[in-house]
């Protein structure tokens, strides 16, 4: 039974990064990126790609992914990462293979890790006995929401201001790496649960791939990280 198996969403269709998954990023489709990373981390026992383009799957198996097909149904804009992640682990139990202990979800968003990053992640989890873990960026600044009485300052009291060294740690999720033990997802339906703990990474590899300007702001990172 593979202890732990590295899972990565890569649709085809992109709203506002047309072929977003296969775009050349520092010479590397953006999605080879994060194959890469995930075959460089010794923790993985396994890689799957789950996608319904054949450009991309051809492209992950080239990096050396398993592939597995996804249904039109679950390549639409509303569908949730966890009923991909589930779709993946019904497709093995369905071949013969038991639920892995932990799974490492991968966004192909982000390609800027760490080359210790994921496998540091997995140690982190099982150090502190932990269910989930979420990477972050940590993050002091004075944000504010809309709330029913109008804006509202969410992370600090605008009464009595505080300079942003002053302010409690705060962590944003980068969306570049979710460990988990596989019963939180199947009991839960969710990423996250149980005993939950952050995996903090730095400024530079928190940037993702959503938007066309970024990515210039990426070939510059990857190009100039070390």
């Amino acid at each position: 039974m593979a202890g732990v198996v590295a899972i990565i969403p890569a649709r085809g269709g992109s709203k506002r990064v047309p072929g977003k998954n296969l775009l050349p990023l520092a010479g590397v489709p953006l999605v080879a990126h994060t194959i890469r990373h995930a075959r460089g981390a010794t923790t993985v026992d396994a890689i799957y790609v789950s996608t319904e383009d054949d450009a991309i799957a051809a492209v992950a198996r080239d990096e050396g992914a398993t592939v597995m097909p996804r249904s039109q149904e679950l390549a639409g804009d509303e569908v949730s990462s966890e009923a991909v992640l589930l779709d993946v682990l019904d497709q093995r139990n369905a071949a013969g293979l038991d639920d892995p202990e932990v799974v490492v979800f991968l966004q192909a968003t982000s390609p800027v890790r760490g080359r210790t990053d994921i496998d540091d992640a997995v140690a982190a989890l099982r150090a502190a006995a932990a269910d989930s873990l979420f990477s972050a960026c940590r993050e002091a600044s004075h944000v504010w929401g809309e709330g029913g009485s109008g804006l509202e300052s969410l992370t600090y009291d605008w009464h009595d201001r505080q300079r942003e060294q002053e302010m409690g740690q705060l962590y944003r999720e980068n969306g570049s790496i979710y460990v988990f033990r596989t019963r939180v997802l199947r009991e839960t339906g969710n990423r996250l649960g149980g005993r939950i703990i952050v995996f903090p990474m730095d400024y530079w590899s928190s940037f993702q791939l959503d938007e066309p300007e970024h990515v210039d702001i990426l070939e510059w990172i990857l190009d100039n990280r070390a």
